[in-house]
């Protein structure tokens, strides 16, 4: 080969050194033809001093490098079959390629402006005291209802007892009112017996001074008893209105009680709520997850003292999703329920699996702090991007996935299967 290779060089050289030399040589005849025609011409007048001039020999020779340079690739061509087939195999498998490239990157829409998002909360003490205790460290994961900051209930306890104790005394009260009502309701009873009683005497009151008063008037009786038995009727009258009215004061006393028995039930009622409201605070001096996440950014520490509201730690829950800026020229077909491949840039290795969950009806800026105005001032039109919520379907419990971190994620926008999937199951 190496030998082939510097006999065709050495063609090629001998070749281009000759043609000069042939040039001249095959055209000579035909420029001295030129030269006794323009002596027998003779010169004209009118012709400029270059169109006395010889033809140069230049332009014919333009036309020779043309030539070899044909007859080289067609050398080539003959002496290299096999590498200018392999050549024409290299362009029609790139060009196809490109093409399957082009018609499997089609199906799908990728960005890697996408980052894993979640409702972070700050957690804070309801009520003011000194932290007792933190049972939890950095970035330790909590199950719900666990506790992660302790503060000095004593005084809490304290109240919880005093509002006890109110609760105690206004049932006390109740229960005092509703014995008052039944010696109230017996003494109804005992004055309703005298107003028989003083019925009864007035009754026999009647008959005795009628008695009487027609034996006056007879002339059987005498005065002195008659009008004894009178008096002795206005008496009884007296005393039946009198029991009368005893049972009516016992009756307006029931109706009396009753209402104080209301108010002690509505004392009953706030005591108990101070009560409730007592436990509640007791409850508050242990701070716990909501739901299950991690302690994140803890600042409290044993000793402090954390006035309501104060700051005590992050917490980020599990339940966490991806927010994908798209274009929004490449939501054309985006739809809810999509398939989603994710790959984190802390874990190049792993290959998550999601849907798309929904799109947000409009663009970041427009919800932004300041979002744009462009009514004013010159107006240079910029793609927007769309936030766009994927939810994972099998996020790994074995690493630790955040609010901010990277994520590149690619949506399957075309079920159909491209030409490259259907070439691979005959494959």
């Amino acid at each position: 080969m190496f030998e082939d290779n510097v006999l065709e060089r050495r063609e090629l050289v001998l070749e281009d050194v000759e043609s000069p030399q042939s040039i001249p040589a095959s055209h000579e005849p035909s420029i001295q033809s030129d030269k006794q025609n323009l002596t027998a011409r003779g010169p004209s007048p009118q012709q400029s001093p270059a169109a006395k001039q010889p033809a140069s020999p230049v332009q014919p020779q333009a036309a020779q490098p043309r030539t070899s340079g044909d007859e080289r690739r067609s050398n080539f061509l003959r002496r290299r079959p096999i590498v200018s087939a392999i050549g024409a195999m290299l362009l029609a498998s790139a060009l196809g390629g490109g093409y399957l490239y082009v018609d499997h990157a089609g199906h799908f829409q990728s960005t890697d402006d996408a980052f894993i998002a979640a409702r972070q909360i700050a957690l804070a003490p309801k009520v003011s005291g000194y932290l007792t205790a933190v049972p939890v460290t950095d970035n330790e994961h909590v199950a719900t209802g666990q506790a992660i900051a302790q503060l000095d209930d004593r005084d809490y306890r304290v109240a919880l007892a005093q509002a006890e104790a109110q609760v105690a005394a206004a049932q006390a009260s109740i229960e005092n009112t509703d014995a008052q009502l039944d010696v109230q309701q017996a003494q109804i009873a005992s004055n309703q017996a005298q107003v028989e009683q003083a019925q009864a005497a007035l009754v026999f009151a009647q008959q005795q001074a009628t008695r009487y008063q027609h034996l006056e008037q007879t002339g059987y009786g005498t005065v002195q008893n008659s009008e004894q038995y009178t008096s002795q009727l206005r008496q009884q009258q007296a005393a039946l209105l009198s029991a009368q009215a005893t049972l009516n004061l016992a009756q307006r006393q029931v109706e009396a009680l009753k209402a104080q028995r209301k108010s002690a039930v509505a004392n009953l009622a706030q005591a108990e709520a101070q009560r409730d409201q007592a436990k509640l605070n007791l409850s508050y001096t242990t701070v716990t997850a909501a739901q299950p996440g991690r302690v994140v950014n803890l600042g409290a520490a044993a000793g402090q003292f954390a006035q309501p509201g104060t700051n005590l730690t992050m917490f980020v829950p599990d339940q966490i999703w991806v927010t994908a800026n798209f274009k929004e020229i490449q939501l054309d077909r985006m739809r809810p329920g999509e398939p989603v491949t994710l790959k984190i840039d802390a874990y190049p290795e792993r290959v998550i699996r999601g849907h798309v969950d929904s799109v947000q009806p409009g663009s970041g800026t427009a919800f932004s702090l300041l979002p744009a105005q462009n009514a004013t001032g010159n107006y240079v039109k910029i793609v927007q991007r769309v936030p766009v919520k994927i939810v994972m379907d099998n996020p790994p419990t074995d690493v630790a996935l955040g609010p901010g971190m990277s994520v590149v994620p690619t949506v399957r926008v075309d079920v159909t299967p491209s030409l490259v999937e259907r070439l691979g199951r005959y494959l």
